[in-house]
């Protein structure tokens, strides 16, 4: 699976801080809108006025874990990404190499049976190869890991970002505790601008909103892979209020990659959403397409396949292209941290195959 187009991204666009320390709030974000090949650019503040009465946006509410642990293997320091508990208790992670500037570096060469020592005398071992010399099904001594990560870890950041941030700078207004505290191991990030004040505001102009969840897993920032199985669930209620606003004439828009993941691994050849939970390893291609989402509000991806090739069966691989175009122009900011942009129904739009991606 490979991404068609190639984005080369400026480092003076990699959003380093949280919008509320450039500006005056989370929602100090611009907005770029797409509907096919017409682009225009807003504040984010004024999204109320790119939606309609009767759209729905869709949320994902896994809150953010602080899941960054430093550690020791094989006598050199190590920080350890949490990514997902697997079914038999086994946790996906990552080891990763500090670096003096309090980021972290891709490491390689690890083995099974290594033994990485976490902090309050618990340990790690790794156990199976998860992915290619980077990801690792591991075993925790720690029989409550959420825990362990709430007294000892930090939230995961990557280079392009200036510091550590508080944990409270990675939740989302929609966040909300989960059973048995999971989470998500990498901010949903799109869903970060909103605010109490604009949330009442777009309800109170009669857009709706629909929870799911999705524990979202690590994405190293080299690596560029497609998403591993997550955990999910769409609620009843969700997939009624989906149901009806389709039937109604209303858009359908996802809020992030995430939601969109969930939302159509519930969804059926008949366009039909349906409560679901479980495991997704459902990937959106523009070969697969999607069979319920319209739009999709989304921050700005640097050439992360199964990002930017969702996004293509979205908008459409021309229609994206002009805006990626449009927004190295008008030098949005990039990452999780940055502006955001939103796609719409075309009134023209480009064909879509909706096949199965095994399902």
């Amino acid at each position: 699976m490979t991404v068609r187009m190639v984005v080369r991204v400026p480092d003076g666009l990699l959003a380093s801080v949280p919008a509320e320390v450039r500006g005056a709030g989370r929602d100090d974000v611009r907005l770029m809108v797409s509907r096919g090949r017409a682009v225009s650019h807003h504040a984010f503040r004024d999204l109320a006025d790119r939606l309609r009465a009767g759209d729905v946006l869709v949320v994902n509410t896994s809150q953010t874990l602080p899941a960054a642990v430093d550690g020791t293997a094989t006598g050199r320091p190590v920080v350890v990404h949490f990514s997902t508990l697997g079914s038999d208790g086994r946790w996906a992670v990552e080891l990763r190499t500090p670096l003096a500037s309090g980021s972290t570096r891709r490491r390689t060469g690890d083995l099974a049976g290594t033994v990485v020592a976490l902090p309050g005398g618990e340990r790690l071992v790794l156990d199976e190869a998860l992915s290619p010399d980077r990801l690792w099904w591991a075993r925790a001594s720690a029989a409550d890991v959420p825990g362990l990560l709430h007294r000892h870890g930090r939230p995961i950041r990557y280079g392009y970002t200036e510091r550590d941030q508080p944990l409270a700078a990675y939740q989302t207004v929609f966040a909300l505790p989960a059973p048995g505290g999971l989470g998500s191991a990498e901010m949903p990030s799109a869903a970060r601008p909103f605010t109490v004040e604009l949330v009442a505001e777009l309800v109170r102009r009669g857009v709706q909103f629909a929870p799911v969840t999705l524990h979202t897993g690590v994405a190293s920032a080299e690596a560029h892979e497609p998403p591993y199985p997550e955990r999910f669930e769409v609620p009843r209620a969700t997939a009624r209020l989906v149901n009806a606003a389709k039937a109604g004439g209303g858009a359908i828009v996802a809020v992030g990659t995430t939601a969109v993941r969930a939302l159509e691994s519930a969804t059926g050849p008949d366009g039909v959403v349906r409560k679901a939970s479980g495991w997704t390893d459902l990937v959106v291609t523009p070969e697969r397409g999607v069979r319920v989402v319209d739009g999709l509000l989304t921050g700005l991806h640097e050439p992360e396949a199964s990002h930017l090739l969702m996004l293509e069966a979205i908008a459409g691989r021309d229609a994206l292209a002009v805006a990626y175009d449009q927004a190295l122009r008008q030098r949005y900011l990039w990452h999780e941290f940055g502006d955001v942009h939103l796609i719409l129904p075309d009134e023209n739009p480009h064909a879509m195959h909706c096949y199965s991606n095994d399902r």
